[in-house]
């Protein structure tokens, strides 16, 4: 970690590389969109609605015995995984058209009990189609929400050329962290959508650090243009933004390898959030609002006294 001492020189906003990381960056953005609106997501039972059974086995679980179980006895869409301790179970399946709740309940005990297996059913749950597609919904609009609060409160900051880099990058964030999950086809449940919301604020925070050395830079650093301040500022924060991501990083793999199933898409939605929003603190961001000619002279507020303008030298 010793280079991590020494001042850096990266030409990270150079005309080149900001051309070549927009073109990643349409390009990542319209594949995600495209499976957005062709594939959709693998919405969990939180949004689709169905059945939830949590079991509790004296031994250790055969996840894989009780997925073949169930797949045998009619229940092809089952997910099963590890809740908690590796004797708890938690059974998810999808609505099941036309089917009497109270037989599937009977033909669920009958198949996990199968073999003289002592299995505890300690939780079945019934969340409607309905309830499900108004939390997508609520998901959704607070997303809206908190990128427009977001943009305000950048603007009320800084100015309205960093508040625009800092809703582009956010919304880039977004898109390409929800499409990743379409295009991989992972579940996708109300722990991801509070991984996206923690991915915006960790985006955000990083974004704002980053502009708060271009505005000190952009006083202190005279007779220079707006592109190299903005190399010299982030070259500044790039030791800080490196050990930050990094040891984020490492207890989210740490979460993702041994939290088990259960809190896997939440893991993978931060992990995935976490290395983009990095990617567009810089090449989003910044290079938006550079993108927009933001200079000092956009930081100075005008003088509205006249007596004072007679006075300036």
């Amino acid at each position: 970690m010793q280079f991590l001492k020494k001042k850096t020189t990266i030409d990270f906003l150079s005309l080149s590389r900001r051309r070549i990381a927009l073109s990643i960056s349409v390009i990542v953005v319209i594949a995600s969109l495209v499976s957005l609106g062709t594939r959709g997501l693998n919405f969990g039972i939180d949004f689709t609605g169905g059945i939830l059974l949590e079991l509790g086995y004296t031994e250790d679980a055969d996840v894989e015995g009780i997925r073949s179980d169930l797949f045998d006895s009619g229940f092809e869409d089952a997910q099963v995984q590890l809740f908690g301790a590796a004797n708890d179970v938690l059974v998810r399946l999808p609505p099941q058209e036309g089917s009497d709740q109270s037989a599937m309940r009977e033909q669920l005990q009958a198949t996990l009990t199968a073999g003289g297996k002592e299995v505890d059913l300690r939780r079945v749950e019934a969340v409607s189609p309905q309830v499900g597609s108004e939390l997508a919904e609520q998901g959704g609009f607070a997303m809206i929400i908190a990128l427009l609060l977001i943009f305000a409160y950048v603007m009320f900051r800084f100015q309205w050329k960093f508040a625009a880099g800092a809703v582009a990058a956010l919304a880039h964030d977004v898109i390409v962290t929800i499409g990743f999950f379409s295009i991989f086809g992972l579940p996708f449940d109300l722990t991801v959508v509070a991984a996206i919301l923690a991915v915006i604020g960790y985006s955000l925070n990083d974004t704002v650090v980053a502009f708060d050395r271009i505005r000190e830079n952009f006083f202190k650093l005279r007779g220079v243009s707006s592109e190299e301040s903005m190399n010299t500022s982030i070259n500044e924060m790039l030791a800080r933004t490196i050990i930050t991501g990094l040891t984020t990083l490492l207890v989210l793999v740490a979460l993702l390898v041994l939290g088990g199933e259960s809190i896997a898409p939440f893991s993978i939605a931060l992990i995935v959030g976490i290395i983009v929003g990095t990617y567009s603190s810089i090449y989003t961001a910044s290079a938006t609002a550079l993108l927009l000619g933001v200079n000092a002279q956009d930081l100075i507020e005008p003088v509205k006294d006249p007596e004072l303008i007679d006075d300036l030298p």
